[in-house]
């Protein structure tokens, strides 16, 4: 099937989604863009007469653009939580520049002996700058409108991880899941929308005399309207749902939930390393996770009982390049040290320690180890380098550290790190490729959105982790060369977490409850 064909079957699938998304897409930039034209025109008509202030508000300006829109949306996160209050601060800040800029240039530009045979006629200053330098530095000013309205619709997708919708919901979910037509599918609408909203106020730009002050006053009216369009309703439910990128498009996430139990309620995106936080301070109801989060202990959280299995069995174990393997005969027996020795309630307080009680990674594994009598110093990296990889969460951090301590303790290979490489389809394609030699992963994740069988061999396979295991196993030696060594001991499952105190008030302890609670 070609992407083509891919792409509109994706966008005949999800339509309703997308023009959900795309009526968010629209608000936040208008929203955003008006705040801008209210604070940022303003603030460039007083520098127009406080010139000495000019250098310092523009640098101001100048060094929030660049601050990366990732990190300014984390640090306005723990101020105004998520949702679209972060986002749209975000892009009011980035869209001050371009119209402070221009609104001194415009004003600036304005021929003097214009602005002197107004002032002769006996204008007053605020009257010249209404009925003279205003007008005339329209063109100028509806410029850097222009420029910061293409800025924030492309900087808006990055509204999906803090919850405020938009299109990027589909371009950081094909990410995660390796989906290049569901990348396509939200990045041609934002695409489209730069373009829709660049071509509309370069025509207003052209415009000359009165019209263009009418077109002025229009947008100034049209902004507020179209903001609006963020605040439609959206589909009800009794719940709202928080679900990392990656959930919503795998098929042991939201797809298989509802196919199994039916279940759908009103969800927003979130990043991967938000969702506990959501849930906790109340900002979403249900989430997903894994069963051996630290945080489900420490915020309070019930773990819904998979009664239907959707979630496969996932048990941890190292993914090796059979090649690596064979080169370096003492690698196997290294990492074999730590087969069988991660219990889920040694796991989930391993994770315990990092997430909540901020120990670093290293430190919890190398104790780990002492106390299991794994521990040697390192030794001389006489040998060749191993290139570890892992996933961009708690967990895998702290598995990789263990398994790089092994590593140095027990040969002579050298260990460089490469860490935090994002999805399961990143880790996997960079292991296929050789850009790394190992990492941790999970058999259901394996199965799910690496091999991606028919459900006939799902149904065959059932909840028998051996199974599993077997399948995984056989299939990644004969598709890829890559090797499942012996597993960890641990089985960190998906699961749907919410505040215990809310599940026990609602009655809800398994997901069928949940789907029928929803109905």
């Amino acid at each position: 099937m070609s992407i083509l064909t891919e792409l509109l079957a994706f966008w005949h699938a999800q339509a309703d989604k997308l023009g959900q998304q795309t009526l968010q897409h629209i608000g936040l930039t208008a929203a955003s863009l008006l705040a801008g034209v209210a604070v940022g025109v303003p603030l460039g008509l007083l520098l127009t007469r406080r010139p000495r202030l000019a250098p310092w508000v523009l640098g101001g300006a100048g060094v929030l653009q660049t601050i990366p829109s990732i990190a300014l949306l984390g640090f306005l996160i723990p101020v105004l939580g998520i949702g679209p209050g972060p986002a749209i601060l975000a892009l009011f800040l980035y869209s001050l520049l371009p119209i402070v800029r221009n609104t001194l240039a415009g004003v600036q530009g304005v021929d003097a002996a214009v602005v002197d045979a107004a002032r002769g006629l006996g204008l007053t200053d605020g009257q010249v700058l209404r009925r003279v330098e205003l007008p005339l530095a329209l063109p100028v000013l509806l410029a850097g409108i222009r420029t910061a309205a293409v800025i924030n619709v492309g900087v808006a997708t990055l509204a999906a991880y803090v919850a405020a919708g938009g299109l990027g919901e589909f371009i950081f979910g094909g990410i995660a899941l390796n989906n290049p037509a569901m990348i396509l599918a939200g990045a041609i609408p934002a695409a489209a929308l730069a373009l829709l909203f660049d071509g509309a106020l370069a025509g207003l730009q052209h415009l000359s005399g009165r019209r263009l002050v009418w077109a002025g006053r229009a947008l100034l009216l049209a902004l507020p309207l179209l903001a609006g369009l963020y605040l439609l309703p959206r589909a009800a439910s009794k719940l709202l749902a928080g679900f990392s990128p990656e959930f919503v498009g795998r098929a042991d996430g939201v797809p298989g939930l509802r196919r199994l139990y039916g279940l759908n309620p009103a969800s927003v995106v979130l990043a991967p390393a938000l969702v506990y936080e959501a849930v906790r301070s109340g900002n979403v109801d249900l989430i997903d996770g894994y069963s051996t989060d630290g945080r489900i202990r420490a915020y309070d959280l019930r773990v819904l009982r998979d009664d239907r299995h959707a979630f496969p069995p996932y048990q941890a174990a190292p993914v090796v390049r059979r090649q690596t393997l064979a080169a370096h005969p003492e690698l196997a027996p290294a990492l074999a040290h730590l087969a069988g020795q991660l219990s889920d309630s040694v796991m989930t307080e391993l994770n315990y320690r990092v997430d909540i009680r901020h120990e670093t990674p290293r430190a919890v594994a190398h104790d780990f180890l002492r106390r299991r009598g794994l521990w040697r110093a390192p030794r001389s990296a006489t040998g060749s380098t191993i290139r570890l990889g892992s996933k961009i969460f708690g967990e895998q951090y702290i598995l990789a550290e263990l398994y790089a301590a092994l590593i140095k303790g027990y040969t002579n290979l050298g260990v460089e790190a490469k860490t935090g490489l994002g999805g399961t389809s990143i880790c996997a394609d960079a292991l296929r490729t050789g850009a790394i030699d190992l990492y941790p992963e999970y058999t259901g994740t394996g199965l799910l959105v690496v091999l991606q069988p028919p459900a006939a061999v799902l149904d065959s396979l059932g909840p028998d982790p051996a199974a599993v295991l077997a399948y995984v196993r056989r299939e990644y030696r004969r598709r890829y060369q890559l090797e499942w060594l012996a597993p960890l001991g641990f089985n960190n499952t998906y699961a749907l977490l919410m505040r215990r105190q809310q599940a026990e008030q609602l009655g809800i302890s398994s997901v069928s409850e949940l789907s029928a609670y929803l109905r």
